[in-house]
């Protein structure tokens, strides 16, 4: 035992001398800190059904549904209840379908294999992921661009005889496998999901009388869920990475269904530490606005003020630069790259109104933070800085992205601003990302029913459309004479995967679970149960129900003390009555109600 113990000792050592040799002290990044155990989970998941199957044509599937059946995860000798496809001179091939969008790979357990194999004991079959069924069965390149970018999800393998293979990295509902081998045959025994996760609590619950509703907290809350991998990444199949403007939509769902989580400060300090100023964040001005407005709305939630302290250099640097895109006239003059979002991105009136409000914002999040960590030099120089860039109250140039950022910012009349650009035309030209600050600044204008009318239009319409996460984009002129995701596509039918997005989405590269689009969970608690954090940490929050058209509300939210509960039933006479619980250390306040 004793000698054991010494090489333990020594490995221990070792370890944290190579841990040590890749330390980054001067930009704060601690390399020996990063993870070296994977914090997620491993949850197998069997196929819901089967969708399709090669007809019986040079080729056959036999026993399909056998593929719905548990699996104890251990191939033995006894190989009755198998799927059998054979090769008679076409590739044999099935879809399945897994139920809900999930993140991870498929295990594949072979029983027998053809006798034509059995030199190599191994079978080449193909593997395609999809996000849709239509995704799912498609080949690589062409106008539907399907891709292998970011995780591989079309791939050929080889299969062992007796054995299990797992495959796929990737974002994905559907799966088709088919049978490459001339003239032979596959046994399957089991097709099964190895679904990747965090083992996370939902602390924050939503649920009120119209169920769309209660299905899209639900979704936006699952969808960001998923996207909190190592990281917290914008989209689980492609834009696996640490986006900064992408992210603030997914801390406001965090916060509110989730709570205080390490995975956010991990990823807003990974980006910190590989982007050294004057570099922008992920190559884009915006970004390093929003890494500033992050800080500030997290410290509200978390009230973590150590951490907070560590950004007190960076920030006031950042700030320095900055301040040298404000003109003489309080113009913002941000450099390339210029983006609010990708809907917006060709129209230069807006950019431009956008990250005039963005500068506003940041610099106010920015005199927060420096006040809070004690660094009056920052703090006057942000004032100063806001006074200049109210000077300029530039045109949204009908834009909804901008008119809503220069709402937040008070860069216009919210009433005037929701009435001649925002609310016009209802959910239309909305976008995924966007369309949370656009519910933000017509809630500003008291504009609650047309905000919930625009959540059960735009966000429900993914639904009626078979998605179980919300996507990268999204247009309601796609609507018209599509087929659902979760169906092949009918003759006739357009696919609303493979045959619409723009930019850099066009196609089956179209993102169909990206985090970005959560805005509705975060606004339907902050709104209609009517959490608003007034001090750091959620130590005094008001709490002020927007039920709109709705009979009742409730839910919970979750603070670093506890989970606050809440219930809102509005009477006969309109009024509404609350029930508030809210845990030790927290102090409530009730706001004005409808």
């Amino acid at each position: 035992m004793e000698i054991v113990r010494s090489a333990l000792l020594i490995l221990a050592g070792l370890l944290q001398l190579v841990n040590c040799s890749t330390g980054a002290a001067d930009t704060g990044a601690r390399r020996d800190a990063w993870p070296t155990l994977d914090p997620r989970v491993r949850e197998y998941v069997m196929p819901t059904r089967v969708l399709w199957q090669s007809p019986a044509e040079d080729c056959s599937v036999e026993n399909a549904q056998q593929l719905l059946q548990p699996f104890s995860g251990q191939i033995t000798l006894e190989s009755k209840g198998t799927c059998m496809l054979r090769h008679k001179g076409k590739p044999p091939g099935l879809l399945l379908d897994f139920g809900r969008e999930l993140h991870g790979g498929i295990q594949i357990a072979v029983a027998d294999l053809s006798p034509s194999s059995k030199w190599s004991k191994t079978t080449r079959v193909r593997v395609r992921f999809g996000e849709s069924a239509a995704e799912a069965i498609s080949d690589l390149g062409g106008e539907p661009n399907a891709t292998n970018d970011h995780a591989v999800r079309d791939e050929t393998i080889l299969l062992p005889w007796l054995g299990t293979t797992e495959v796929g990295n990737t974002g994905f509902r559907f799966v088709r496998i088919d049978l490459l081998e001339p003239d032979g045959f596959l046994s399957l025994k089991s097709v099964r999901a190895i679904y990747l996760h965090r083992d996370l609590p939902m602390l924050g619950a939503f649920h009120c009388n119209d169920e769309r509703l209660n299905r899209i907290w639900a979704t936006g809350a699952y969808t960001v869920f998923l996207n909190m991998q190592e990281y917290v990444w914008d989209g689980i199949k492609r834009d696996r990475l640490v986006w900064l403007g992408d992210m603030h939509p997914e801390i406001s769902t965090i916060g509110a269904v989730f709570g205080n989580v390490a995975v956010v400060p991990a990823s807003l300090d990974l980006v910190r530490d590989e982007t050294p100023l004057p570099k922008w964040m992920n190559g884009i001005s915006s970004y390093s606005l929003w890494w500033i407005i992050i800080q500030r709305d997290w410290f509200w939630q978390s009230g973590n003020v150590d951490y907070l302290r560590r950004q007190k250099t960076y920030l006031a640097e950042l700030i320095n630069e900055l301040s040298k895109h404000i003109s003489a006239d309080g113009q913002e003059t941000l450099p390339e790259t210029r983006f609010l979002d990708w809907p917006s991105s060709e129209n230069k009136p807006a950019i431009h109104a956008g990250l005039q409000s963005l500068m506003v914002l940041g610099f106010q999040a920015a005199a927060e933070i420096a006040a809070k960590l004690g660094d009056s030099v920052t703090q006057q120089k942000c004032a100063d800085a806001v006074i200049r860039l109210r000077k300029q109250v530039p045109d949204p140039g009908g834009s909804k992205q901008a008119a809503a950022l220069m709402t937040l910012a008070g860069l216009g009349e919210a009433a005037k601003l929701n009435r001649e650009v925002m609310a016009v035309d209802g959910a239309k030209r909305v976008s995924t990302f966007y369309g949370y600050y656009v519910l933000q600044a017509r809630a500003r204008a008291g504009d609650y029913q047309g905000c919930l009318d625009t959540i059960r239009e735009y966000w429900g319409k993914m639904l009626d459309l078979g998605a179980t996460t919300f996507w990268e984009d999204f247009d309601l002129e796609w609507v018209p004479n599509a087929a659902r995701i979760d169906e092949l596509v009918p003759p006739g039918k357009k696919d609303i995967h493979g045959d619409f997005g723009a930019y850099c989405y066009k196609g089956f590269r179209h993102s169909l679970c990206h985090g970005w689009a959560s805005g509705p969970t975060a606004w339907l608690s902050q709104h209609v149960l009517g959490v608003q954090i007034l001090e750091p940490g959620c130590r005094t929050v008001r709490i002020e129900p927007h039920l709109g058209d709705l009979e009742f509300a409730e839910g919970t939210f979750p603070t670093p003390k506890g989970i606050i509960k809440i219930r809102h039933d509005k009477q006969a006479n309109g009024k509404i009555k609350s029930s508030i619980t809210a845990p030790d250390g927290v102090k409530v306040e009730r706001g004005t109600v409808e």
